[in-house]
This record gives C-alpha cells, structure tokens and sequence, in this order.
C-alpha cells in the first residue's frame, strides 16, 4: 500500500509538470523513473517504451502503467495512471462546463483562435511523425496512399480497414527493413493475469457493438465508440483525432467546432492527450451531469491501453523479437501518418482556415512554436488572443 500511495504521488507531479506531448513526458518518466527514483533500469526502461510503440493507445501513460506495475502489481499501474490523468482531466472537464455555458461558442474570435492553433499544432505533429515512421519508400507509399483512401473515400470505420491492411502488408511482405532484436528476460511475471487480461479486452471489442445494437442503450453506445477508439490508435497522441472526430462529431454528439477548439487547448495543458476524451463526453448532452459523461468517456478510452499492458507485459520479452510482428507495426505506424495527415486536411483544415486572417495566424502560431520554441500554454494564450482581436479589426 506504501509503494501504491508513492507511485501515485510521484505520477501525480509528472501530471501537474509534464508539458510537451508524448516524446516530452518520456524524457519527464526517464528522469524521474530511471536517474532519480531508480525503480527500472534503462534497458527496461527502453523495451517498455517499445512495447508501448507496439500497442494502440496512449503510449506515454502506457510506459507509466506498466512502470507502476512492475513496482506495484496491478494497483500500482492504476496508480501511475490516475496520478498522472487526474490534472488534466480537471480542466478539461471544468472547459466543457464553460463551453456548454455558452449558447454559441463558435462566435468568439478567443475560439476560432484555439482552432487556428490546432491547425499548426497537427501539422507539426504530422511532419514529426512522418520523419520517424515513414522513412523509406515502401513506407512513404503506405503513408501517402492512406491519406488518399481517408480524403477520397472517408466513409465511417474505413480506419480500421486501413490499419487492417497496413498490418497485412507488413506481415506478408518482406518490403520493411528493421533491425534484428535479441530476446531478454521478462519484465513482468503475472502469466494468468495476462492471459484473463486479454481474455476481458477480447470480449469487450466484440461484444461491446454487438450489445449496442441489441439494446440501443445510448450510454452503451457511447462507452463502445470510446473503447474502440482507444483499442485501435496505434501511433498514440495526434493519432487520436481522426478516430474521436468520426466517434463523436459524426453522430452529432460534439459539433465540429467544439471538437477541433478543445483538442488545440489540450495542447497546453499537461498530462496525456487522451484525456480530451473527458472533454468531449463532458459536452454530450446523455448526462444530467456533464462531469458523469466525461468520466465515462474518459475510462472507456483508456481502458483497453489497462488491458493490453497486463496482457502483453509478461510476454513482451519474446514478442518483440518476432520479425513479422514488428514489420506489421512498422507499416501500421506509417499508416497512422496518412490517417493523421488526412484529418489535417478534413475536418481541420477545411473547418478552420477560410479567411486571410487564419492564414496569418497560422503562420504565427507555428513560428513561436519552430522557431521560438515557446512554451504551449503560452502559444495557447497568444492563439486565443490574437484570435478575438482579429474580430476588432
């Protein structure tokens, strides 16, 4: 109980500290987990991060679960992950409260600011993101080619096809060259609970919309669209938009607006980027309580990330040295570049840069970012400003 109540004091710092995204808050775990707590070694400390890159989800609260566990058994990833969402979810949810005080949000220039910033935000994502997962030209094919599916045939759930064939390409072809990785010992020893682990998560991806469809339960509805979303983002962080944005806008739960201006303030905040998960079920309108929404939304999606560490920490030692498994993640990795880079395009592009004046903030926005190298919350701040007094001029 001790080392349960310190992992969860010790996440929940990182989660009022750690600014920067996921590359950044795993430069904050190094630091902490490895040169200052030395609760892992950095070899351990390197196949956890890569088993995160294997997985669907979040990759940096990924990396602290499964850190908690290895401490703490399965309580203390819950309190890796607790400590560290806690902070953000407070102020993403208190922002929903404030949004749905306002009639028409979409009006106030201070808005359409944040929606700009998201626009340079993810193209600066998808520039990172396709320097580091599609390198070669098998992959650059891979990442241009979902794009084009996703722009020209974006009908509902055409991403998991997209991914689904991406893996495939990987796993029967030989056209991805990668490293050989040698196997070591486990990190983790809990066998069974990896096995009923993956057994719960199984269950719930196949009968979660089949138990949809047969009650209509809206509140069902709503938790499967958000544990499905969490069990099929590979890539982590930016990922997520394309997914949610068909989750929640394309059924009418959350309007276009409202989407793209919270995803660019959870850009400021720390903690992980799927807590603007408890943002959008904050907004919906299910819940006599908007707080009970956001809550639900929020453990929908993070979830199957619980499931899939406990399942696959105990035998990642021997996974990870499968040559198929890691040219599948390979070409699903570069086909999660394409599915990012088209929703840079629609709906974020197309809904937000219409007048001159966006174009010039745009530029703005990403040049404190690139150049300036200014803090987030600072160009979140300057976004939102710039953008209602452009309403003035």
């Amino acid at each position: 109980m001790k080392r349960t109540a310190e992992i969860f004091l010790v996440s929940f710092r990182l989660g009022l500290t750690s600014f920067g995204g996921p590359a950044a808050h795993l430069g904050y775990f190094r630091e902490e987990y490895v040169s200052r707590k030395k609760w892992i070694d950095e070899s351990r400390f390197a196949e956890i991060i890569a088993l995160a890159q294997f997985l669907p989800g979040p990759a940096s609260s990924q990396v602290g679960i499964a850190i908690g566990m290895t401490r703490a058994g399965i309580f203390g990833g819950v309190a890796a992950w607790l400590g560290f969402t806690l902070p953000s979810v407070v102020i993403l949810i208190a922002f929903a409260y404030g949004v749905l005080s306002v009639q028409e949000v979409a009006g106030y220039g201070w808005f359409h600011g944040l929606k700009v910033m998201a626009v340079a935000v993810v193209g600066i994502a998808v520039y990172g993101m396709g320097r580091r997962f599609s390198v070669g030209l098998p992959r650059m094919c891979i990442t241009v080619a979902s794009a084009g599916v996703m722009v020209f045939l974006g009908f509902q759930n055409i991403q998991l096809g997209v991914i689904l064939v991406a893996a495939l390409i990987g796993w029967f072809t030989t056209i991805i060259k990668l490293p050989v990785i040698e196997e070591t010992g486990p990190i983790y020893r809990g066998r069974k609970a990896g096995y009923i682990s993956l057994s719960i998560f199984t269950v719930l991806f196949f009968a979660l919309p089949v138990l949809q469809q047969i009650t209509g339960n809206q509140v069902i509805r709503i938790f499967a669209s958000f544990y499905r979303t969490g069990a099929l983002v590979f890539g982590g962080g930016h990922v997520v938009l394309p997914l949610l944005q068909e989750s929640v806008v394309v059924p009418g739960w959350v309007t276009q607006d409202q989407f793209i201006a919270g995803y660019g303030l959870s850009q400021a905040i720390p903690g992980p980027l799927f807590t603007f998960s408890a943002y959008l079920g904050a907004l919906m309108e299910h819940f006599t309580y908007p707080w009970v929404g956001g809550l639900l939304a929020l453990f929908a999606i993070f979830l199957p990330s619980f499931l899939l560490v406990a399942g696959i920490l105990p035998f990642w030692h021997r996974i990870r040295t499968k040559g198929r498994v890691q040219y599948s993640i390979a070409a699903i990795n570069a086909a999660v570049v394409g599915l990012l880079l088209a929703a840079l395009y629609d709906p974020i592009w197309v809904n937000t840069m219409v007048r001159i004046e966006d174009f010039l903030l745009g530029g703005i926005v990403m040049m404190v970012l690139t150049l300036f190298k200014c803090p987030v919350w600072f160009v979140v701040l300057l976004a939102a400003a710039c953008g209602q007094l452009l309403t003035y001029l």
